[in-house]
């Protein structure tokens, strides 16, 4: 993984998590911006996944368990989406909650992705 990617990742998610929590937590229904929060940690996941295809291929091979890092990303991957899937057939306050925590819940897997990339096994 490269780290300027993991911080933006990190940080993009954490913003689009407190502004659909924020948002959700005031009454908003899922909107153009909490969405649009969504759409941008959904493509800047299926960029890592490209990331974590080249990287070993150029000198940057994960230390830790592979098995571990791609049960994680997928899984990440899958989250924006559901959470987006969720709030559109469901339109309430409580669904932009759930997005804002699926926000959150991502940023924390992205992090936990790079421990595990960078990470040799004890």
């Amino acid at each position: 993984m490269i780290l300027w990617f993991t911080l933006v990742q990190v940080a993009v998610a954490v913003i689009a998590g407190l502004v659909a929590l924020g948002a959700g937590l005031a009454g908003r229904r899922p909107g153009d911006v909490t969405v649009g929060g969504m759409a941008l940690i959904t493509l800047l996941l299926v960029v890592q996944v490209v990331v974590a295809v080249v990287a070993p291929l150029t000198g940057n091979p994960a230390l830790g368990s592979l098995i571990e890092f791609w049960v994680y990303l997928v899984s990440a991957v899958l989250i924006p989406p559901l959470a987006v899937l969720w709030a559109l057939v469901e339109r309430s306050r409580w669904s932009t909650v759930i997005m804002g925590v699926a926000a959150l819940a991502v940023a924390v897997m992205v992090w936990r992705m790079n421990v595990i990339w960078t990470t040799p096994p004890l």
